[in-house]
């Protein structure tokens, strides 16, 4: 009798990238703010993310505002100044 013994694991990646906006964007629309200048930050946040090592895990638990287990992809926004974050 054969039997296959099978593993699957998961990985993640994640990285971070700081950038500038200005004071008079409303605290309300960073997001929109963030999506109308996408070509400005998106080569470089893909660039970290290439460069950056695997870690095993889904990293939902590692990364506070992270949560969506069914996406293949989860891209938020952080400003510690106002005290506000979300999903792009």
């Amino acid at each position: 009798m054969k039997v296959k013994i099978e593993q699957r694991s998961v990985y993640h990646k994640f990285v971070e990238l700081e950038i500038e906006i200005p004071d008079s964007v409303d605290t309300d629309m960073i997001d929109e703010y963030l999506l109308s200048i996408e070509e400005e930050w998106i080569d470089k946040i893909d660039d970290k993310i290439n460069q950056s090592e695997f870690v095993l895990g889904t990293g939902l638990y590692d990364h506070p505002g992270h949560h969506d287990s069914g996406a293949d992809h989860e891209w938020r926004y952080e400003c510690e100044e106002r005290k506000i974050g979300g999903h792009l």
